[in-house]
């Protein structure tokens, strides 16, 4: 990989190259020779779509800051704003060139596995029939084509599409251009039929390049070519103060309007005619302020992800059964076996049907009153909110908290609104000015006389698609003091204009850096009195620099501090007088690591939390997030029993230190793969 260009201002990366680099490991598992064949070009496909949120969201971001006027050095690391513009801008094409060679290697390695992906010059006769079969009956009635010309108002682009940019040499020398949309209805890769063991592929692109003739064949064209092109636009939402719009119908527009925000990125072939370039650059508004990408032949390798498996497990990872947790049954009430003591559930090593089946349950039970939860992200198909509607059937009293502002799920998390109120669930659109990224729910059971709560806290979203390649832990628990907490919380949501206090969850805004502080103190307190400090964390991202120069202080006090960071890591560890007591590792590897821990020493008494809070700005600031403590002795251990394997990982981790270089970690003790140890981890705890 080629070594990128850092800047720092001495105390912290800036923010987007830092988030670069963690793209740039992600680009490290599509060139791993050890990693499955068809899984590596699927990481090809997430490194594509990481990088085209980093253009809608980040890039756009500071591209704003650039048209405000304004430097915005103090909120980008020390770098000028248009200064990192530049820079992002030379690091993506490296990382774009890099993939294209990643992509090339792949490309061979299939070719020595029998499969093939062909373009529009090597089909031969049969797959020529194939091919103009499929274009009529697939593809050509879903195709968008426009004819440009100076009359002709070019629509705006979307920045989730791919679009053929074609030229035709007419008679006399003159040229037609036109425009090919490239269905999302129609999948990318096309099989095409086997000849004895070997497969081939095309892409649809080549498949319309194949059949420009029929497309174009009212024209008289001399020569013709097409070239792909891509554009990204910012896709933050700017909210209307029409008072007379409710909250839903605001953020349903904005949503709308993200469809037609500034382009923020351009990609082209490198190959294209450069009349043709200058043509659709100039129809497009683009100039050379913008950020100006030459590709290959093909983009939106995202897409690269839903690459087909063609029957070939061999090239794949194995697939994994999510395990059971002792003491929990999906046949047995789930109250009673949480009134007992907590569970911990640790997904996708363990089944997350576990969710599932509390709120099922919680939905027929007639004992249950009430239900309140936090929704973020639901899966496509969501058995978490039909159990919900379920329950509202059933005339339980449900509370949902849905967070509308949940980045490219906004519609999603609309639609499931709208179906939801309409059974009669009570919804909470968040808190004005905070975000709500807590991952709960609570409900109350009548028992007797009283009314008993159980709940679940998580790291994670209640999304059953993501729980089979995210890494979360939810914690089941009927701990009265913790669900006191719980219940708080939404009460905060129905009148935010009280601040609560609780006893036993550190909640953002208003009291998880206080609180973190002090769990920082008193290791620091422990060093100066002679004992050990040691501070434990686990978490996607850390940029906030309040909590960064904290672990500094901490550090210079003498500290030990672990950290294992997957993402953005502002922190420079090692550095002499100011972090070297900070040791920081990133495990990249066939699952998303997402689960955040903290743990501190606290003289051999460990206070342990799981959160849903990383230590960024907008976690610690402008989110409702909740840092759940673990009591039970059992689970703490697990828990820190797992910190330990990702820890001690020496084949999947990468070393985060002041070269920002992502150097795997090597060292001469026995390999520890963590994933796949935590996964044989929990297989022994049943088997024993």
């Amino acid at each position: 990989m080629t070594k990128p260009e850092i800047s720092t201002n001495n105390s912290y990366v800036n923010r987007e190259i830092s988030w670069l680099q963690f793209n740039a490991r992600v680009l490290q598992e599509a060139e791993d020779e050890s990693v499955p064949l068809i899984e590596r070009l699927r990481f090809l496909g997430i490194f594509s779509n990481n990088l085209d949120e980093f253009f809608k969201v980040r890039y756009a971001t500071v591209k704003r800051i650039v048209e405000a006027g304004k430097g915005g050095k103090s909120e980008l690391g020390g770098i000028k704003a248009k200064e990192l513009l530049e820079i992002i801008t030379q690091i993506v094409i490296k990382q774009q060139s890099e993939s294209v060679k990643i992509l090339r290697n792949i490309d061979k390695k299939l070719k020595e596995e029998n499969i093939y992906i062909i373009n529009e010059t090597q089909i031969d006769e049969a797959q020529s029939e194939f091919i103009k079969q499929y274009f009529l009956k697939t593809v050509s009635p879903a195709l968008v084509t426009i004819i440009l010309n100076d009359s002709v108002v070019l629509p705006n682009l979307k920045d989730t599409a791919a679009y053929l940019a074609v030229r035709m040499l007419m008679s006399g020398d003159t040229k037609q251009f036109a425009l090919i949309e490239i269905p999302k209805s129609v999948d990318r890769f096309v099989e095409l039929p086997k000849k004895g063991d070997k497969n081939y592929i095309i892409m649809v692109d080549d498949v319309l390049r194949y059949c420009l003739g029929d497309i174009f064949n009212i024209f008289e064209y001399k020569a013709i070519s097409a070239h792909m092109i891509k554009i990204t636009r910012d896709a933050e939402l700017d909210f209307e103060s029409d008072l007379s719009k409710s909250f839903i119908e605001k953020i349903s527009d904005s949503v709308k309007h993200r469809k037609i925000g500034e382009a923020v990125r351009f990609v082209y072939d490198k190959t294209i005619h450069k009349e043709t370039l200058r043509y659709f650059m100039s129809k497009m508004g683009i100039d050379d302020t913008d950020s100006i990408i030459p590709g290959g032949r093909y983009h939106n390798k995202r897409d690269y992800m839903g690459f087909p498996s063609l029957g070939r497990t061999d090239l794949l990872y194995d697939k994994i059964e999510a395990l059971p947790v002792k003491g929990l049954s999906m046949q047995d009430s789930i109250f009673n076996a949480i009134s007992k003591k907590d569970y911990l559930v640790h997904a996708p090593y363990q089944t997350f049907s576990y969710i599932v089946k509390f709120l099922r349950e919680a939905a027929l039970d007639p004992k249950v009153k009430t239900i309140k939860i936090t929704i973020y992200r639901l899966a496509e198909i969501s058995h978490v909110a039909s159990s919900l509607i379920n329950a509202a059937v059933n005339g339980k009293a449900v509370t949902v908290s849905i967070e509308l502002r949940a980045r490219f799920d906004e519609q999603a998390n609309i639609d499931y609104a709208q179906q939801m109120k309409e059974e009669g669930i009570n919804l909470i659109f968040g808190v004005t000015g905070l975000k709500v990224h807590s991952k709960m729910c609570v409900l109350e059971r009548e028992e007797g006389k009283k009314l008993k709560r159980y709940g679940f806290i998580s790291t994670g979203n209640f999304n059953e698609s993501t729980a089979k390649i995210y890494t979360d832990y939810t914690l089941f628990t009927a701990n009265k003091k913790i669900l006191r907490d719980v219940n708080q919380i939404f009460s905060f949501f129905e009148t935010n204009y009280r601040v609560y206090r609780y006893k036993h969850l550190l909640v953002s805004p208003h009291f998880t850096k206080s609180s973190v502080f002090k769990l920082i103190d008193n290791e620091i307190e422990n060093v100066k009195e002679g004992r050990e400090g040691l501070i434990r964390l686990k978490m996607n991202s850390i940029s906030s620099y309040p909590m960064i120069d904290k672990l500094y202080e901490a550090s210079r006090a003498g500290v030990k501090i672990q950290m294992i960071v997957r993402g953005i890591c502002c922190l420079i560890p090692g550095i002499k007088g100011m972090s070297e007591n900070i040791e920081i590792i990133s495990v990249v590897d066939k699952f998303l690591e997402h689960s955040r821990v903290y743990i501190f020493g606290n003289n051999g008494d460990a206070k342990l939390y799981i959160s849903s809070a990383d230590w960024m700005t907008r976690n610690i600031e402008n989110r409702v997030e909740v840092s759940c403590p673990i009591y039970d002795e059992d689970i703490k251990k697990e828990i820190i029993d797992t910190f330990n394997i990702s820890w001690n990982d020496n084949v999947k981790a990468r070393v985060l230190n002041d070269s920002q270089e992502n150097q795997y970690l090597v060292n001469d003790k026995p390999k520890v793969r963590s994933q796949f140890a935590i996964y044989d981890y929990y297989l022994n705890k049943l088997e024993n």
